[in-house]
Protein backbone atom coordinates (compact mmCIF):
# COMPACT_ATOMS: atom_id res chain seq x y z
CA UNK A 1 0.00 0.00 0.00
CA UNK A 2 1.27 3.46 -1.60
CA UNK A 3 0.38 5.35 1.86
CA UNK A 4 1.12 9.08 0.07
CA UNK A 5 -0.59 8.29 -3.32
CA UNK A 6 -4.09 8.05 -1.26
CA UNK A 7 -2.95 11.34 0.81
CA UNK A 8 -1.86 13.05 -2.25
CA UNK A 9 -5.95 11.77 -3.83
CA UNK A 10 -7.46 13.32 -0.47
CA UNK A 11 -5.53 16.56 -0.92
CA UNK A 12 -7.23 17.74 -3.81
CA UNK A 13 -10.94 17.66 -2.34
CA UNK A 14 -9.78 18.62 2.01
CA UNK A 15 -7.96 21.21 3.87
CA UNK A 16 -6.96 18.29 6.40
CA UNK A 17 -5.54 15.03 6.06
CA UNK A 18 -4.48 13.14 9.44
CA UNK A 19 -2.02 9.90 9.05
CA UNK A 20 -3.11 8.10 12.47
CA UNK A 21 -0.19 8.79 15.44
CA UNK A 22 2.36 10.46 12.38
CA UNK A 23 0.27 14.00 11.72
CA UNK A 24 -1.12 15.98 9.72
CA UNK A 25 -1.14 17.66 6.03
CA UNK A 26 -2.80 20.66 5.55
CA UNK A 27 -3.72 23.18 2.72
CA UNK A 28 -3.90 26.89 2.53
CA UNK A 29 -5.08 28.61 -0.44
CA UNK A 30 -2.65 30.65 -1.49
CA UNK A 31 -3.63 33.87 -4.31
CA UNK A 32 -1.77 33.92 -7.29
CA UNK A 33 1.46 36.68 -7.70
CA UNK A 34 3.53 38.18 -9.97
CA UNK A 35 7.25 38.10 -9.37
CA UNK A 36 8.32 41.16 -10.57
CA UNK A 37 12.18 40.53 -10.09
CA UNK A 38 12.28 38.02 -13.06
CA UNK A 39 8.76 38.40 -14.52
CA UNK A 40 7.14 35.35 -13.43
CA UNK A 41 3.34 34.65 -12.84
CA UNK A 42 2.28 32.23 -10.42
CA UNK A 43 -1.10 30.60 -10.62
CA UNK A 44 -3.18 30.07 -7.55
CA UNK A 45 -2.40 27.15 -5.53
CA UNK A 46 -2.73 25.13 -2.59
CA UNK A 47 0.28 25.83 -0.27
CA UNK A 48 0.73 21.96 1.69
CA UNK A 49 1.97 22.00 5.41
CA UNK A 50 2.49 19.37 8.06
CA UNK A 51 1.32 19.62 11.59
CA UNK A 52 3.08 16.88 13.69
CA UNK A 53 0.50 17.66 16.74
CA UNK A 54 -2.39 16.42 15.29
CA UNK A 55 -2.30 12.40 15.52
CA UNK A 56 -5.47 11.96 16.24
CA UNK A 57 -7.67 9.73 13.58
CA UNK A 58 -10.24 11.54 12.49
CA UNK A 59 -11.21 8.42 9.93
CA UNK A 60 -10.85 9.86 6.51
CA UNK A 61 -8.21 8.64 5.61
CA UNK A 62 -8.57 4.97 6.71
CA UNK A 63 -12.36 5.07 5.44
CA UNK A 64 -11.26 5.97 2.00
CA UNK A 65 -8.57 3.35 1.67
CA UNK A 66 -10.65 0.73 2.91
CA UNK A 67 -13.50 1.86 -0.16
CA UNK A 68 -10.66 1.82 -2.64
CA UNK A 69 -8.89 -1.65 -1.97
CA UNK A 70 -12.28 -2.92 -0.74
CA UNK A 71 -11.42 -4.13 2.47
CA UNK A 72 -11.85 -3.67 6.44
CA UNK A 73 -11.68 -0.18 8.46
CA UNK A 74 -8.98 -2.36 10.94
CA UNK A 75 -7.36 -4.21 8.54
CA UNK A 76 -6.49 -0.35 6.55
CA UNK A 77 -5.54 0.64 10.52
CA UNK A 78 -2.93 -1.82 11.01
CA UNK A 79 -1.77 -1.24 7.74
CA UNK A 80 -0.94 2.43 8.34
CA UNK A 81 0.17 2.08 12.07
CA UNK A 82 2.79 -0.38 10.58
CA UNK A 83 3.81 2.08 7.72
CA UNK A 84 3.93 4.92 9.81
CA UNK A 85 6.72 3.35 12.30
CA UNK A 86 8.73 2.43 9.28
CA UNK A 87 8.34 6.11 8.55
CA UNK A 88 9.74 7.07 11.94
CA UNK A 89 12.52 4.37 12.13
CA UNK A 90 13.08 6.13 8.78
CA UNK A 91 13.71 9.13 10.15
CA UNK A 92 15.59 8.80 12.92
CA UNK A 93 17.88 6.21 11.20
CA UNK A 94 18.36 8.52 7.51
CA UNK A 95 17.10 12.04 8.69
CA UNK A 96 14.48 11.99 5.53
CA UNK A 97 11.61 10.53 3.77
CA UNK A 98 10.49 11.63 0.23
CA UNK A 99 6.96 11.70 -0.22
CA UNK A 100 5.88 11.75 -3.92
CA UNK A 101 3.59 14.64 -4.52
CA UNK A 102 3.52 15.99 -1.91
CA UNK A 103 7.00 16.78 -0.30
CA UNK A 104 10.17 15.68 1.63
CA UNK A 105 10.06 15.23 5.60
CA UNK A 106 13.35 15.57 7.24
CA UNK A 107 14.12 15.58 11.07
CA UNK A 108 15.96 18.35 12.94
CA UNK A 109 18.65 18.14 15.61
CA UNK A 110 15.87 19.06 17.96
CA UNK A 111 14.30 16.06 17.04
CA UNK A 112 11.66 17.94 15.69
CA UNK A 113 10.35 17.10 11.88
CA UNK A 114 10.55 19.80 9.32
CA UNK A 115 8.79 19.34 5.89
CA UNK A 116 9.26 20.69 2.68
CA UNK A 117 6.42 21.12 -0.20
CA UNK A 118 6.53 20.27 -3.49
CA UNK A 119 6.13 22.72 -6.03
CA UNK A 120 5.18 20.91 -8.97
CA UNK A 121 1.66 20.06 -7.66
CA UNK A 122 -1.36 22.28 -7.88
CA UNK A 123 -3.97 20.90 -5.21
CA UNK A 124 -6.66 23.75 -6.21
CA UNK A 125 -8.75 22.29 -8.48
CA UNK A 126 -10.28 25.53 -9.83
CA UNK A 127 -6.50 26.37 -11.02
CA UNK A 128 -6.05 23.32 -13.60
CA UNK A 129 -4.45 23.74 -16.81
CA UNK A 130 -3.11 26.76 -15.56
CA UNK A 131 1.17 26.66 -15.20
CA UNK A 132 3.77 28.94 -13.92
CA UNK A 133 5.39 31.32 -16.69
CA UNK A 134 8.20 34.04 -17.56
CA UNK A 135 7.62 36.77 -19.43
CA UNK A 136 10.55 39.14 -21.01
CA UNK A 137 9.44 42.70 -19.67
CA UNK A 138 8.40 45.51 -21.75
CA UNK A 139 10.62 48.44 -22.32
CA UNK A 140 7.79 50.81 -23.66
CA UNK A 141 9.87 53.87 -23.31
CA UNK A 142 13.02 52.87 -24.67
CA UNK A 143 10.97 51.67 -27.69
CA UNK A 144 9.64 55.12 -27.98
CA UNK A 145 13.12 56.95 -28.10
CA UNK A 146 14.74 54.68 -30.58
CA UNK A 147 11.85 55.09 -33.10
CA UNK A 148 12.39 59.42 -32.63
CA UNK A 149 15.77 58.63 -33.49
CA UNK A 150 14.87 56.88 -36.59
CA UNK A 151 12.56 59.95 -37.75
CA UNK A 152 15.13 62.01 -37.24
CA UNK A 153 17.31 60.43 -40.03
CA UNK A 154 14.69 58.87 -42.30
CA UNK A 155 11.63 60.73 -44.23
CA UNK A 156 9.47 58.67 -43.03
CA UNK A 157 6.00 59.27 -40.86
CA UNK A 158 6.07 57.34 -37.61
CA UNK A 159 4.43 58.81 -34.62
CA UNK A 160 1.31 61.10 -34.51
CA UNK A 161 3.57 64.34 -33.57
CA UNK A 162 5.51 64.02 -36.99
CA UNK A 163 2.13 62.74 -38.51
CA UNK A 164 1.01 65.83 -37.77
CA UNK A 165 3.87 67.99 -39.45
CA UNK A 166 3.26 65.96 -42.71
CA UNK A 167 2.97 67.47 -45.96
CA UNK A 168 0.38 65.19 -47.49
CA UNK A 169 -2.58 67.39 -49.18
CA UNK A 170 -6.21 67.11 -46.89
CA UNK A 171 -7.97 66.64 -50.02
CA UNK A 172 -6.84 63.40 -50.19
CA UNK A 173 -8.90 62.16 -46.95
CA UNK A 174 -11.92 63.83 -48.40
CA UNK A 175 -11.61 62.14 -51.69
CA UNK A 176 -11.07 58.94 -50.09
CA UNK A 177 -14.08 59.20 -48.14
CA UNK A 178 -16.02 60.54 -51.17
CA UNK A 179 -15.28 56.66 -53.00
CA UNK A 180 -16.30 55.03 -50.09
CA UNK A 181 -19.31 56.66 -49.94
CA UNK A 182 -19.99 56.27 -53.34
CA UNK A 183 -19.47 52.62 -53.46
CA UNK A 184 -21.31 52.23 -50.56
CA UNK A 185 -24.31 53.42 -51.96
CA UNK A 186 -23.99 51.85 -55.09
CA UNK A 187 -24.10 48.37 -53.45
CA UNK A 188 -27.27 49.40 -51.32
CA UNK A 189 -28.44 50.51 -54.33
CA UNK A 190 -28.01 46.96 -56.43
CA UNK A 191 -29.25 45.43 -53.35
CA UNK A 192 -32.33 46.46 -53.46
CA UNK A 193 -32.90 46.76 -56.91
CA UNK A 194 -32.46 42.64 -57.03
CA UNK A 195 -35.15 42.56 -53.47
CA UNK A 196 -37.65 44.28 -55.90
CA UNK A 197 -37.09 41.99 -58.90
CA UNK A 198 -36.71 38.79 -56.69
CA UNK A 199 -40.13 39.93 -54.87
CA UNK A 200 -41.51 40.65 -58.17
CA UNK A 201 -40.75 37.07 -59.38
CA UNK A 202 -42.08 35.09 -56.33
CA UNK A 203 -45.56 36.95 -56.55
CA UNK A 204 -46.07 36.30 -59.85
CA UNK A 205 -44.89 32.35 -59.52
CA UNK A 206 -47.75 31.82 -56.40
CA UNK A 207 -50.45 33.57 -58.65
CA UNK A 208 -49.55 31.07 -61.08
CA UNK A 209 -49.55 28.15 -59.16
CA UNK A 210 -52.84 29.15 -57.28
CA UNK A 211 -54.56 29.45 -61.21
CA UNK A 212 -53.61 25.68 -61.42
CA UNK A 213 -54.93 24.49 -58.46
CA UNK A 214 -58.56 26.67 -59.48
CA UNK A 215 -58.27 24.81 -62.84
CA UNK A 216 -57.13 21.22 -61.43
CA UNK A 217 -60.67 21.67 -59.03
CA UNK A 218 -62.99 22.69 -61.87
CA UNK A 219 -62.95 19.17 -63.58
CA UNK A 220 -63.89 17.32 -61.49
CA UNK A 221 -66.09 13.93 -60.95
CA UNK A 222 -69.53 14.66 -60.51
CA UNK A 223 -70.66 10.85 -59.74
CA UNK A 224 -72.00 10.47 -56.40
CA UNK A 225 -69.89 8.66 -53.77
CA UNK A 226 -71.22 5.59 -52.44
CA UNK A 227 -70.69 4.74 -49.07
CA UNK A 228 -70.29 1.56 -47.69
CA UNK A 229 -73.16 0.23 -45.82
CA UNK A 230 -72.54 -0.72 -41.64
CA UNK A 231 -74.45 -2.63 -39.74
CA UNK A 232 -74.89 -2.09 -36.32
CA UNK A 233 -75.89 -4.83 -33.83
CA UNK A 234 -77.51 -3.17 -31.01
CA UNK A 235 -77.92 -5.92 -28.39
CA UNK A 236 -74.10 -6.48 -28.55
CA UNK A 237 -72.96 -2.59 -27.85
CA UNK A 238 -75.45 -2.67 -25.07
CA UNK A 239 -73.87 -5.55 -23.39
CA UNK A 240 -70.25 -4.03 -23.96
CA UNK A 241 -71.60 -0.81 -22.73
CA UNK A 242 -73.11 -2.24 -19.51
CA UNK A 243 -70.15 -4.30 -19.00
CA UNK A 244 -67.62 -1.35 -18.68
CA UNK A 245 -69.62 0.28 -16.43
CA UNK A 246 -69.65 -3.09 -14.03
CA UNK A 247 -65.97 -3.28 -14.58
CA UNK A 248 -65.60 0.50 -13.81
CA UNK A 249 -67.37 0.51 -10.49
CA UNK A 250 -65.97 -3.15 -9.59
CA UNK A 251 -62.69 -1.55 -9.34
CA UNK A 252 -60.86 -0.97 -6.46
CA UNK A 253 -58.20 1.47 -5.28
CA UNK A 254 -54.75 0.38 -4.10
CA UNK A 255 -52.88 2.50 -1.90
CA UNK A 256 -48.81 1.88 -2.52
CA UNK A 257 -46.25 3.35 0.49
CA UNK A 258 -43.79 4.73 -1.72
CA UNK A 259 -40.10 4.30 -0.62
CA UNK A 260 -37.90 6.51 -3.42
CA UNK A 261 -38.13 7.43 -6.78
CA UNK A 262 -34.00 6.60 -8.33
CA UNK A 263 -32.70 7.97 -12.09
CA UNK A 264 -31.28 4.16 -12.53
CA UNK A 265 -32.98 1.12 -12.11
CA UNK A 266 -30.03 -0.52 -10.83
CA UNK A 267 -30.27 1.33 -8.22
CA UNK A 268 -34.04 0.84 -7.53
CA UNK A 269 -33.77 -2.86 -8.00
CA UNK A 270 -30.73 -2.71 -5.21
CA UNK A 271 -33.05 -0.69 -3.15
CA UNK A 272 -36.28 -3.48 -3.60
CA UNK A 273 -33.02 -5.86 -2.15
CA UNK A 274 -32.54 -3.73 1.04
CA UNK A 275 -36.26 -3.84 1.75
CA UNK A 276 -37.16 -6.87 1.14
CA UNK A 277 -34.08 -7.96 3.76
CA UNK A 278 -35.63 -5.68 6.13
CA UNK A 279 -39.06 -7.93 6.19
CA UNK A 280 -40.75 -5.46 3.88
CA UNK A 281 -42.82 -6.37 0.50
CA UNK A 282 -41.18 -4.36 -1.50
CA UNK A 283 -41.50 -3.81 -5.53
CA UNK A 284 -40.95 -2.14 -8.60
CA UNK A 285 -43.81 0.18 -9.14
CA UNK A 286 -42.66 1.43 -12.46
CA UNK A 287 -41.44 5.26 -13.61
CA UNK A 288 -43.32 8.47 -12.88
CA UNK A 289 -43.35 11.64 -15.34
CA UNK A 290 -40.47 12.34 -14.87
CA UNK A 291 -38.57 9.16 -16.09
CA UNK A 292 -37.50 7.85 -12.34
CA UNK A 293 -38.03 4.43 -11.26
CA UNK A 294 -40.12 4.13 -8.16
CA UNK A 295 -39.91 1.72 -5.91
CA UNK A 296 -42.64 0.45 -2.80
CA UNK A 297 -42.49 -0.82 1.05
CA UNK A 298 -45.80 -2.60 1.16
CA UNK A 299 -49.51 -2.51 -1.20
CA UNK A 300 -52.88 -2.28 0.63
CA UNK A 301 -56.40 -1.94 -0.49
CA UNK A 302 -58.15 -0.77 3.13
CA UNK A 303 -56.83 2.88 3.04
CA UNK A 304 -56.54 3.00 7.03
CA UNK A 305 -54.49 -0.21 7.21
CA UNK A 306 -51.92 1.75 4.39
CA UNK A 307 -51.89 4.91 6.56
CA UNK A 308 -51.53 2.95 10.06
CA UNK A 309 -48.39 1.05 8.33
CA UNK A 310 -47.20 4.52 6.34
CA UNK A 311 -46.61 6.43 9.68
CA UNK A 312 -44.83 3.08 11.28
CA UNK A 313 -42.17 2.75 8.57
CA UNK A 314 -42.07 7.14 9.02
CA UNK A 315 -40.89 6.82 12.58
CA UNK A 316 -39.13 3.69 12.54
CA UNK A 317 -37.54 3.44 8.81
CA UNK A 318 -37.98 6.65 6.68
CA UNK A 319 -38.96 9.88 6.74
CA UNK A 320 -39.47 10.75 3.33
CA UNK A 321 -41.85 7.60 2.59
CA UNK A 322 -45.37 8.67 0.93
CA UNK A 323 -48.81 7.08 0.08
CA UNK A 324 -49.62 6.49 -3.81
CA UNK A 325 -52.88 5.80 -4.28
CA UNK A 326 -54.42 4.39 -7.75
CA UNK A 327 -57.41 2.57 -8.88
Amino acid sequence: MVLEHYISDLLYRYNCVVVPKFGAFLTNKRDAQLVTENNTFHAPTKEVSFNAQLTTNDGLLVSYIAEVEKTTYEDVLSKIDALTNDWKSQLENVGRIHLEKIGLLALSSEGKILFQPQSQVNYLTSSFGLSTFSSAAVTREILKEEVEELEDKIPFIITPEKRKESSFRPYLKYAAIFLLALSTGLTAYRGYKHSVTTGQLVQQDAQNQVSKHIQEATFFDTAPLELPSITLDATTAIKNAINTTISKDTDQTIHHIVAGAFRYKTNADKKIRQLKRRGYNAAYFGTNAHGLHMVTYERFIDVDTALETLRTIKNSHSKDAWLLSEK
